[in-house]
């Protein structure tokens, strides 16, 4: 089990349910009116956000390197794949990598990464991201909580150091006959400067927008276009 898979395991013990489904509607505000007819959805999830664009008619295709996340995707009848965004066929009116996709990648591997967005983008495209702030890191993300039910019980543990949240994810599953299976994996978030996104080969940074989901200033929207 890879700690994408870990984490997708986790995620409704997390209570993010609220802040998801804020960011879904940030998001649509901002395709609405488009004219988008394809759309990629990276880091797709359990396809909430799909399934929002396709009930207005809009082609959609997810992937997501969490084989447990595209697996639930496809069992909801959705097109989705376990692929990088570089082996995606095809070109799309609108790409989207919501909640903090951008921030599971180092540097070296997100300037990779865009660029291969932008290959994916049809001419007149559109590329949306969010992204954590300093603040939203050290001030929001980092910390202590636990969750539970009657089958299961979480801890996470995150700490901001040298621009990287490290989360620590433990997870004690109830079996059949009473005993606990223990899952645990770490995963490292990088805080990434604005300035590393306004000279990019193949996309153009033309909006950047600061928001609050937990916190006061505690995101950033990031809206490009194909060059």
């Amino acid at each position: 089990m890879t700690n994408l898979d870990l984490y997708a395991k986790a995620e409704h013990l997390l209570g993010i349910e609220e802040a998801t489904e804020a960011l879904y509607d940030l998001y649509h505000s901002e395709l609405e009116g488009k004219n988008v007819k394809t759309l990629l959805d990276i880091g797709c999830g359990r396809g909430g956000f799909m399934r929002r664009m396709m009930s207005d008619g809009v082609t959609c295709k997810g992937i997501d390197l969490s084989a447990v996340m595209v697996q639930e995707c496809k069992l909801q009848g959705f097109d989705a794949e376990c692929i990088d965004v570089a082996d995606v066929e095809g070109k799309y009116d609108a790409i989207v990598a919501i909640f903090d996709v951008l921030n599971f990648l180092n540097e070296e591997d997100l300037l990779k990464f865009l660029y291969a967005v932008s290959q994916k983008l049809s001419d007149e495209g559109l590329f949306i991201a969010d992204v954590n702030t300093r603040y939203g890191f050290s001030d929001v993300a980092e910390g202590s909580m636990t969750s539970e039910n009657d089958k299961e019980f979480l801890s996470v543990d995150a700490v901001f150091l040298n621009d990287e949240l490290a989360t620590k994810f433990t997870l004690f599953e109830k079996e059949a006959n009473g005993s606990y299976k223990k899952y645990q994996d770490t995963i490292i978030q990088y805080f990434h400067k604005i300035k590393i996104f306004q000279k990019l080969e193949g996309l153009e940074l033309f909006d950047k927008q600061t928001f609050s989901l937990y916190d006061t200033g505690d995101k950033t929207l990031l809206l490009f276009k194909k060059r």
